[in-house]
C-alpha cells in the first residue's frame, strides 16, 4: 500500500523569468521610499478624510463615486493600526505620528505594480511576441505619470489595475474559447472578468467605460458564434447563458455587496447624512435616531409633527411659522394677505411644531384608541404655538408671484375667510387605505378650495422673513417635484388640551420605543441616488485642465513642495512615450483605413491571421484609449490630468503592437530589418533617459536648484515651482 513513498514527490512548474523580473521592478519603482514625503500629497487631503471617517464608523456620501475605492484605501489604514484622528484640512501638513503612511499609501502602490506584469500578459494573449510584451510593459513600468500617481493615497492605480486585469481575463477566457470551453480555467477566467469590471466600476465611474468596451466586444464575438453551424442551440444557449451570469449578474451583485460592506461599517450619524431623508438618518446611530427614537410610527388626530421637505435643497428644511406677517405692501408694489409667515427653516425650533387637527372635532389631543390618519384624509394643521391655522388663497407668493402665498390665518373681519383644509396624499404608498407614518411616509398636502400643493420654492426671504425659504401654494397642473413632498421626521402624541400645557408638552422629548430601520435595498437605492445627483459646485482649480491638453501634455499637477528646499513632486509624464503612444495611434489609424480599402479591391497586404491579430488588437488598445477618452468632451465637472491615464495606458501599449507590425510586414529584407530594430533600441534609451531625467520630480528627491527646475520646464505651459530668492 504504501509503495508510492519509494519514489520521491516531484513538483514541476514553468516559471516566467520575464514576468518574475518585471514584478520585482515594478515593486521597486512604486515601493521605493513610499513613505516619502511624509505629508500630505494633493488629493490625499480628499480621500484621507474618508478613511478617517471609515475608522471612526461615520456615515459619509461622496458624489464622485461608488465606495469600494475608498474601502480599499480604509483597509490599508485598518491594517496600519489607523484610528482616524488627523486633520485633513491642508496639502503639505506634516502626518502626525498616529498615521500609518506606508500602509495608507501601500495598496495603490501594490496595484501601480501589478499593471506592469498585467500589459505583459495582455500582449502576449493577443498573440504578439514576448519581445513586444516586454517592451510594452517596461513602458509602463518607465511611465512617470503612472509611478506618480501609484505612490499616494489615490485611486487611479488601483482603477487601471483593474481594468487591466478585466482585459486580460477576457482575453485569456476567449482564447480558451476554441479548445476548452466550460472547462475549470474557461471559468475561472470568464467568472474574473465579472469580478474585475465589478471592482473597476466601484472603485470609479470612469471604470464603466471598459466594463462596456468588454461587454461590446463579448456581445460582438457571440454574434460570430451564431454563424458557427457546428454549435448546436443548446450549446449556444449555455454560452449566453455563462455570459450573462459572469458578466452582467455577477458585477451587479458585487456592486450591490460594495454598499452593503459600506452602510454595514458607517452606522453612526455625522455632518454627511444631513442630505439624506430623515428615514435614513434615523437608521443610523446618533443624530436623530437620537431624536427620533421612541416616538409613535402611525400619525393620529391630535398628533403634534415637524415636517421636513424632502427635496433637501437649497438645504434641509422644516415647515415653520412665527409670529411675524407678511409685509402689507412688498418692495415691488404689490399687496400681500398680511397674515402669518409661513416659512422653512433650516434649524430645529420649537416654532416648527404643527399639529395635526380633525376638522370635525374641537379637540388638539390624541385620543384613546388613536386614530391614524390615512392617505386621501382631510386634516388642519395647526401651528403649536401660535395656534394658527396653515392656510392658502388667491394670492400671489412674495418672491413666487405665479404661486400662492401660504400663511397661518388671523381673522382680520375682513371679506377674507379662512381656507385651511388640505387633502393627504401619501405619495410612496402602497394602497389607498396606507396609514400616514412617521419618518417612512413620503406625503403631499393639497389644498382642498384651490387644488394648491404645499411646496417649498427654495427662494429666501427678504430681511423681513428673516432670510427664511419661501413656501408656496403650487398647482398640481405644474407637475410633481420633490419640493412638494414631505415626511414628519418628530411625532408625539398630544395629551394637553390646554395651550401652556401643550407649549411645555411641545418643548419636551418623545417617548415611546419603535424601530424604524430601513431595509439595505430602500439605503442603497437612496444612497445611489444621490451620489448620481448630488452636485458639488464646480470651481476652477489652479490645475484643472481640458481633455484636448492631455494628449501633447501640456498641462501638469504640483503635487508636493518641500517647505524649505527645492524638492517637489509634479504629475507630469514621460514625454517620449506621449508622444509615440500618438505617433502609433496615428499610423494604426491610417495602416486600418489602408488595409480596409485595399481589402476591399481584393487586395490582402497582409495575411488574414494578421489581419485578425490586428483588428483584435485595435479593439482592445484604441477601443480602450476612445471609451477612456472621450467621454470626457461630455462632461461637465473640473478635469485633471490624471482622468488621462487610464486611456494612456491602453495608448502606450498600443506602441509595441504597431513596432512589431512594421517590422514584421513592412521591412521585409534583413537591413530594413536590422536598421528598424536599431531605432528602436535608441529610441527606447531615449524613453529611459527622459524617465531618467523627470525622475527627480517623480520621486521628489533628490532636491533640485532653481537652474535645475528651469531646465525641467520642456513647455512654458508646465507650472514648475520655483522659490523666490
Amino acid at each position: 500500500m504504501l509503495g508510492f513513498l519509494k519514489n520521491p514527490v516531484v513538483v514541476t512548474a514553468e516559471i516566467n523569468v520575464n514576468l518574475v523580473v518585471l514584478t520585482v521592478m515594478g515593486l521597486i519603482s512604486r515601493l521605493w521610499g513610499l513613505s516619502y514625503p511624509r505629508a500630505v500629497v494633493f488629493d490625499e487631503v480628499y480621500y484621507g478624510q474618508f478613511v478617517s471617517l471609515y475608522m471612526k464608523r461615520i456615515f459619509f456620501v461622496d458624489d464622485s463615486g461608488p465606495p469600494f475605492g475608498h474601502m480599499l484605501l480604509a483597509l490599508g489604514g485598518y491594517l496600519g493600526g489607523f484610528d482616524g484622528n488627523f486633520l485633513w484640512n491642508r496639502i503639505g501638513a506634516e502626518y502626525s505620528m498616529n498615521v500609518p503612511v506606508w500602509s495608507l499609501r501601500l495598496l495603490p502602490a501594490l496595484a501601480g505594480a501589478l499593471c506592469i506584469p498585467l500589459a505583459y500578459q495582455i500582449l502576449v494573449e493577443l498573440q504578439f511576441s514576448h519581445c513586444a510584451a516586454l517592451g510594452g510593459a517596461l513602458l509602463i513600468l518607465l511611465e512617470n505619470s503612472l509611478i506618480t500617481q501609484s505612490r499616494f493615497m489615490l485611486l487611479e492605480s488601483i482603477l487601471i489595475f483593474f481594468i487591466l486585469l478585466a482585459v486580460l481575463s477576457y482575453l485569456k477566457f476567449y482564447n480558451l474559447q476554441r479548445h476548452s470551453s466550460f472547462s475549470a480555467s474557461w471559468w475561472v477566467w470568464l467568472l474574473l472578468t465579472g469580478v474585475a469590471c465589478s471592482c473597476a466600476v466601484g472603485v470609479k465611474y470612469m471604470g464603466l467605460f471598459t466594463y462596456m468596451l468588454l461587454l461590446a466586444i463579448a456581445g460582438l464575438h457571440f454574434w460570430h458564434m451564431l454563424g458557427n453551424q457546428n454549435l448546436s442551440n443548446v450549446s449556444l444557449l449555455c454560452h449566453f447563458l455563462a455570459r450573462g451570469l459572469a458578466l452582467i449578474i455577477i458585477p451587479m451583485a458585487m456592486y450591490l455587496s460594495f454598499f452593503y460592506v459600506h452602510l454595514t461599517l458607517l452606522y453612526r450619524s455625522g455632518p454627511h447624512d444631513q442630505i439624506m431623508t430623515s428615514a435614513f438618518q434615523a437608521s443610523l446611530e446618533g443624530g436623530l435616531a437620537r431624536i427620533t427614537q421612541g416616538q409613535p410610527l402611525e400619525v393620529a388626530y391630535g398628533s403634534q409633527i415637524t415636517l421636513r421637505n424632502v427635496l433637501g435643497k437649497p438645504m434641509q428644511c422644516w415647515l415653520h411659522s412665527h409670529t411675524n406677517t407678511y409685509p402689507i405692501r412688498y418692495e415691488n408694489g404689490r399687496g400681500s394677505s398680511h397674515q402669518q409667515q409661513v416659512t422653512c427653516y433650516p434649524f430645529k425650533d420649537v416654532n416648527n411644531w404643527w399639529i395635526v387637527k380633525d376638522p370635525g372635532m374641537q379637540q388638539l389631543v390624541v385620543s384613546n384608541p388613536p386614530r391614524p390618519v390615512r392617505h386621501g384624509h382631510i386634516v388642519q394643521l395647526v401651528h403649536g404655538i401660535t395656534t394658527r391655522y396653515l392656510n392658502t388663497h388667491d394670492v400671489a407668493a412674495p418672491l413666487s408671484p405665479h404661486s400662492q402665498e401660504v400663511s397661518c390665518y388671523i381673522d382680520y373681519n375682513v371679506s377674507m375667510p379662512a381656507q385651511n383644509l388640505w387633502r393627504v396624499e401619501i405619495v410612496n404608498r402602497e394602497s389607498d387605505t396606507d396609514v400616514w407614518k412617521t419618518i417612512l411616509s413620503e406625503v403631499r398636502f393639497v389644498h382642498v378650495n384651490t387644488s394648491a400643493v404645499l411646496k417649498l420654492s427654495g427662494a429666501s426671504l427678504p430681511e423681513w422673513g428673516y432670510r427664511q425659504l419661501e413656501v408656496v401654494g403650487e398647482k398640481l397642473s405644474k407637475g410633481y417635484h420633490q419640493s412638494m413632498v414631505w415626511n414628519v421626521e418628530e411625532h408625539r402624541y398630544g395629551k394637553s388640551q390646554e395651550q401652556k400645557e401643550r407649549e411645555v408638552e411641545l418643548h419636551s422629548p418623545t417617548q415611546m420605543d419603535i424601530s424604524k430601520n430601513l431595509s439595505f435595498m430602500a439605503k442603497f437605492t437612496e444612497l445611489q441616488w444621490k451620489i448620481l445627483t448630488l452636485k458639488n459646485e464646480d470651481t476652477e482649480h489652479k490645475y484643472s485642465s481640458s481633455a484636448l491638453d492631455w494628449i501633447t501634455m501640456d498641462t501638469n499637477i504640483a503635487y508636493w513642495l518641500h517647505p524649505t528646499s527645492g524638492a517637489q513632486i509634479h504629475l507630469l509624464g514621460n514625454v517620449l512615450t506621449w508622444a509615440s503612444a500618438n505617433v502609433a495611434a496615428v499610423i494604426y489609424v491610417c495602416l486600418s483605413l489602408w488595409y480596409l480599402v485595399r481589402r476591399r479591391r481584393k487586395i490582402y497586404d497582409i495575411p488574414e491571421d494578421a489581419w485578425q491579430l490586428w483588428v483584435s488588437a485595435g479593439e482592445i488598445c484604441v477601443g480602450g484609449w476612445a471609451v477612456n477618452y472621450l467621454p470626457f468632451f461630455l462632461m461637465e465637472k473640473t478635469l485633471f490630468l490624471y482622468h488621462y491615464l487610464p486611456a494612456l495606458t491602453f495608448q502606450i501599449l498600443l506602441i509595441p503592437i504597431v513596432l512589431q507590425h512594421l517590422s514584421d510586414y513592412l521591412c521585409r529584407s534583413l537591413l530594413p530589418k536590422t536598421m528598424f530594430r536599431a531605432l528602436i533600441v535608441a529610441w527606447f534609451s531615449s524613453v529611459y533617459l527622459v524617465y531618467s531625467t523627470f525622475s527627480p520630480v517623480t520621486y521628489g528627491e533628490p532636491s533640485l536648484s532653481v537652474a535645475e527646475l528651469k531646465d525641467l520646464r520642456w513647455k512654458d505651459s508646465w507650472n514648475i515651482l520655483i522659490r523666490k530668492q
